[in-house]
């Protein structure tokens, strides 16, 4: 009997045409490891939904095969869905310290336990058939590592989020020699973060942030509220080493900021000076040219700190004549609009605002084209496979690792689901398996669903209409049918339009006289179609239509 061919397969569960939900499965045999387990924020008509992560089915349906899951950092997009799949999955899970101490919080936060290891950058781990080495890289949060698994067909480079910096702001620079080493010795498949992708150059060093705040808070006369990423703890870390300096005590606001601060401050990553850090209630007290406040809301998130600064709702900051806003980050896509309505408010009401990207307040964690196509000629992959990116992302680092040298034949743009198979012979992508989106509200474990959110999209855009029918056990109307409108007309100045629905109704119940209405099902469907027909032919609208049946003694 012939040997069944070994193989290794590849299959992202999302992460791939989007930015967030970073969630691969990395199959040999019977035996699987998963690589990040992350979430996205929703889209502005996900109306309601607070998270949104992969359809993790698969993984639930070939638990007894995975031997863990390992997390490349701790930001969101790569841990944030952690609390929902380990309800169901007891298998441990990998990772650095701070990533760790950040997902600690959130398990505790879900009343989820797991059964967690911490690793460090350099070490390796047996997970049989697998052998999983951290590389430390650089990124916009400490710890951040990419992963080397070492399988029987060959190396699996995942470089994890990261950008070449040399000159860190922790010091810990890339671990570019052993990525070479690597290289040297023959990479099967490199995986690669593609955020910069269409970005020509090089990103630069978070140390430049340093130096701009240096300058802003030198020239500032009263307030410096900054505004940034809780878990850029290398920026937060800048700025309280820059208020310190300029003897101003530090607020910090808003939930998550407060939390990250914690973790980083008690692991040891985040280095408080004494006497620095104040609460909230006791700025007031302190002359304006001393107070420093960290604050959540970059992104423009509706209940963020710094949105409510904006709409003059926040219940301890109210902007005063000389303040200075620092935004140390760039919108998000899809987050433009919310973040620039943010400051015209804050400029509005007298603030100066420093938001410019050209004026190095910000710089981002992810590889422009420089660095991928060096991390390209050292790793020398003989497959390569772009993700974390959206569609034009994807493609163009594709395109890059072609300038490169690799062929055509050996680069794959995936699909969230996509089996890419890897055998002795070559590369081929062999079939999918069902992925999808979860939505959920709140901390909720249940999907809100596509019905539930078409259901909230008709409110939001064309409101509701309830129909109160009552008719006697003969099926006789009692009264007039009743209708209330929300969010659709304005009933006092529609009066006619009314009129000519409950006109149809009435014609439509005469059919049930003398009867016993025994289906009300059915003729709750024939009230909904007869006014919604009416409302249509009148005003172009279809709200949502809520019939409801008294039947009297």
């Amino acid at each position: 009997m012939a040997q069944k061919e070994s193989k290794i397969t590849l299959i992202p569960l999302g992460g791939l045409g989007e930015i967030g939900n970073n969630m691969t499965v990395i199959r040999y045999g019977n035996s699987m490891i998963v690589i990040d387990c992350g979430m996205e924020f929703p889209e502005d008509d996900m109306l309601g939904i607070d998270t949104v992560i992969p359809d993790y089915t698969f993984l639930t349906e070939n638990k007894k095969r995975i031997k863990g899951i390992f997390l490349t950092h701790g930001h969101e997009d790569h841990i944030g869905a952690l609390p929902y799949v380990l309800k169901e999955l007891n298998v441990p899970v990998y990772g650095t310290r701070l990533t760790l101490g950040l997902v600690k919080h959130k398990l505790k936060e879900a009343r989820v336990s797991g059964d967690l290891h911490e690793m460090n950058a350099g070490d390796t781990l047996s997970v049989s058939p697998f052998k999983v080495e951290f590389i430390r890289v650089n990124h916009s949060i400490p710890d951040a590592v990419g992963m080397a698994i070492h399988t029987p067909l060959g190396v699996i480079f995942h470089t994890g989020d990261f950008k070449i910096d040399l000159t860190p702001v922790d010091g810990s620079v890339m671990d570019l020699q052993r990525i070479a080493a690597l290289g040297s010795k023959g990479i099967l498949l490199m995986m690669a973060d593609s955020t910069n992708a269409e970005r020509p150059g090089l990103t630069k060093s978070e140390r430049l942030v340093g130096n701009t705040f240096n300058e802003t808070f030198r020239g500032a006369k009263g307030r410096i509220i900054v505004a940034t990423f809780a878990t850029n703890v290398h920026r937060l870390q800048q700025a309280i080493t820059t208020a310190a300096k300029y003897n101003r005590k530090v607020a910090i606001v808003g939930r998550s900021m407060v939390n990250v601060v914690s973790i980083a401050t008690e692991l040891g990553y985040l280095k408080v000076p004494k006497h620095t850090l104040v609460d909230i209630d006791e700025i007031d007290r302190l002359a304006p040219n001393k107070v420093t406040i960290l604050a959540t809301g970059s992104q423009g998130e509706p209940m963020s700190t710094l949105t409510r600064i904006a709409n003059g709702e926040h219940k301890h900051i109210k902007l005063i004549p000389g303040d200075t806003i620092i935004v140390s980050a760039l919108p998000i896509p899809g987050n433009e609009v919310s973040s620039g309505r943010n400051i015209d408010l804050l400029v509005k009401q007298g603030a100066e605002v420093v938001a410019d990207a050209d004026s190095d307040i910000h710089v981002s964690g992810h590889a422009r084209q420089e660095e991928l196509k060096f991390i390209q000629a050292l790793a020398k992959p003989k497959y390569f496979v772009p993700v974390h990116g959206e569609e034009r992302m994807l493609y163009k680092h594709a395109s890059i690792a072609q300038h490169i040298g690799v062929p055509s034949d050996n680069i794959f743009v995936l699909e969230n689901g996509s089996m890419l198979e890897i055998t002795k012979k070559g590369a081929a992508i062999k079939g999918s398996v069902p992925v999808g989106k979860i939505m959920i509200d709140g901390m909720g474990d249940k999907d809100v669903g596509s019905v539930v959110l078409h259901d909230r999209r008709q409110l939001a855009n064309d409101g509701i209409m309830v129909v109160i029918v009552t008719v006697d056990r003969h099926g006789v109307m009692a009264a007039k049918p009743e209708m209330i409108s929300r969010g659709f007309i304005y009933v006092k100045e529609a009066e006619d339009l009314l009129d000519t629905a409950r006109e149809n109704i009435t014609k439509l119940m005469e059919k049930y006289e003398g009867k016993r209405i025994k289906d009300f099902s059915a003729v709750k469907q024939s009230i909904k179609e007869t006014v919604g027909k009416t409302l249509y032919a009148n005003v172009k609208r279809k709200p949502m239509i809520i019939p409801i049946i008294i039947e009297l003694d």
